[in-house]
């Protein structure tokens, strides 16, 4: 490594080095590294464009992008609630989408991968899938739900991976075998343990959370097991996410038998990560202790750091969820979900409008945002570093210290 290389050629020298395997998907040799989806407009082209400009996979999320465009943003302008507002942000959300694919692809310049999480509980998760595949987008990332229908979906765009989001062996053979009938299998699954993850995570209840049955020592060894049963064996590669911080993590899971990791938490809050920087420290400095698992509005278990609106609204809850509609008109915001437990009355899910407070968070606004985060310190802890610099870190044995060390 000279002066003189560039941030990819550091990265691929540190990476040969390394010990650890690529991550090899629809016949690219990538790093074994992942940026998460995050909304809203959290994961965004800059950051997705960056990660993937260095031979990652960077990934956009598809929820509510007009957030990044303030063109866009004026033109749904006090479009509020009602079929035609619901008409209108979804046409300019569609709109940011193809931008923020243009833009992705553009930064990352033909080198790694560019991917889409859509929400499956999103009610326009079809149409962001179609759009998303026509633009040219190179993989899409599917979570939220089972995306049974996803093969379909893409049934005339071979060349993209479909990959998944799974938390347990069971649900992974559940969409194996549905889309082998489909003539196609998933190109890769992301097996996120709802222990370690940030945001939505895929167990049933909060108490499910800490269900031993999502440990990555236990749910990748059945997943392989099962490949290998079912004849597939090497023919889905497992990445592992949730809790990953360091190259010890990436060397330990890819001894259980997973291709790559994927991380949240530690992109979101790097310098080329599209939030606000008042919303990159307050997930950098946030302890363990200022975590909380809650139920969230499509009435699956969520984890945030614990800010004054999450600690009122938790407060509030239970009077909230008592007080429940049968089903009412929404009048917060737009049809996000497909299931909304303030818009339809469900006692048993979240009494807000998530749009609205992550909407709060991507604008920095401590008092009426909502932080999702993941489990465990940061590779710089409270530092605001760059994509590179958390890359290189991942792929060195002496992580920060090391990289430290040689700046």
């Amino acid at each position: 490594m000279t002066e003189t290389s560039s941030p990819q050629q550091q990265l691929q020298s540190l990476f040969e080095r390394s010990g650890l395997r690529a991550l090899e998907l629809k016949g690219r040799r990538l790093l074994p590294i992942v940026q998460g989806g995050m909304g809203v407009g959290v994961s965004a082209q800059q950051l997705a464009g960056t990660v993937a400009s260095l031979g990652g996979v960077g990934t956009l999320s598809s929820v509510d992008l007009r957030r990044q465009h303030p063109d866009l943003m004026a033109r749904t302008e006090g479009h509020n609630a009602g079929d035609a507002a619901k008409r209108l942000i979804n046409e300019v959300n569609l709109i940011a989408l193809e931008r923020e694919i243009q833009g992705a692809k553009q930064r990352a310049q033909g080198r790694g991968l560019v991917a889409l999480n859509v929400m499956r509980a999103v009610a326009e998760y079809a149409p962001q899938v179609r759009r998303a595949l026509e633009c040219g987008i190179e993989a899409v990332v599917v979570g939220a739900g089972l995306p049974l229908d996803l093969p379909d979906l893409a049934a005339e765009h071979p060349q993209v991976a479909l990959i998944p989001i799974l938390s347990d062996a069971r649900g992974v053979q559940l969409i194996v075998r549905k889309w082998e009938r489909k003539q196609r299998l998933p190109d890769a699954i992301v097996i996120e343990h709802p222990r370690l993850a940030g945001g939505h995570l895929g167990a049933a209840k909060v108490a499910d959370v800490h269900d031993p049955r999502f440990d990555f020592e236990r749910v990748i060894p059945e997943c392989l097991e099962y490949f290998e049963k079912a004849g597939i064996s090497g023919q889905i590669p497992l990445i592992a996410a949730g809790g990953v911080r360091s190259f010890a993590d990436i060397q330990r899971l890819q001894a259980l038998g997973a291709a790559a990791v994927q991380l949240g938490t530690p992109f979101a809050v790097t310098t080329e990560g599209d939030a606000h920087p008042e919303f990159k420290r307050v997930l950098a400095e946030a302890q363990e202790s200022e975590l909380v698992e809650f139920i969230s509005v499509a009435g699956l278990p969520a984890r945030a750091v614990a800010t004054p609106w999450l600690r009122n609204y938790l407060r509030a809850a239970p009077k909230l969820q008592a007080m429940a509609q049968v089903k009412s008109r929404c009048t917060k915001a737009f049809d996000c979900l497909a299931q909304c437990g303030l818009r339809d009355g469900l006692k048993d899910a979240g009494q807000f409008c998530i749009d609205n407070q992550l909407a709060a968070a991507l604008r920095g606004d401590v008092k009426h945002g909502l932080f999702f985060r993941g489990v465990g310190a940061l590779p710089f802890g409270a530092q605001i570093r760059s994509v590179a610099e958390l890359m290189q870190c991942l792929l060195s044995p002496g992580g920060a210290q090391a990289l430290n060390a040689s700046i």
